[in-house]
């Protein structure tokens, strides 16, 4: 019966002051249980996991810090590529115009000496053209002086013997 009692007197709202007390022991001793041997590697472990955290965060920002250095030096290896390119295309372009540039004077050069010798042998030939006709002029006109000459001397042999002594002074002198 006093169990009865004991249980029928007991409810939630108004607990017994023996159990209050027990229940709070064992959680104090649960509580310091709990303190000594699983607070403590839980509170390990969650340092541990947030220096991995920590560590894994700097490891990320290093890799992206990394990735910017290596596209900044792409982009600069790419504009040195871009630039090389371009000096390369003005070398090349400048080469060709001085090579152009080249042939176009000494084709002018070959086109005047060309000209240049050609008015000289057409001088030369002019030359011997003139000499020539001047030439075929005094033997004409020495020929016709000649035939009018004999035609006048023909019946006259003073002439004649005047004639003949100029040619022989001639031949002397």
């Amino acid at each position: 019966m006093f169990d009865m009692l004991f249980l029928a007197e007991f409810t939630v709202l108004r607990p017994n002051l023996g159990l209050i007390f027990w229940t709070t022991v064992i959680f104090l001793l649960f509580w310091g249980l709990m303190a000594k041997f699983a607070f403590g590697p839980i509170k390990d472990a969650l340092k541990k996991r947030d220096g991995d955290i920590a560590d894994a965060l700097a490891e990320a920002q290093k890799a992206k810090e990394e990735m910017a250095s290596l596209n900044a030096k792409n982009e600069a290896l790419l504009a040195e590529a871009r630039e090389e390119r371009s000096k390369m295309m003005k070398e090349a372009k400048e080469t060709k115009d001085q090579i152009i540039a080249e042939a176009k004077q000494k084709a002018n050069e070959e086109a005047k000496r060309i000209v240049s010798n050609a008015k000289a042998e057409i001088d030369t030939q002019k030359t011997a053209a003139l000499l020539e006709v001047k030439n075929q002029a005094g033997m004409m006109a020495i020929t016709i002086a000649e035939k009018i000459i004999r035609k006048e001397l023909k019946g006259n042999p003073e002439q004649e013997s005047f004639a003949n002594s100029l040619v022989d002074e001639m031949n002397l002198n």
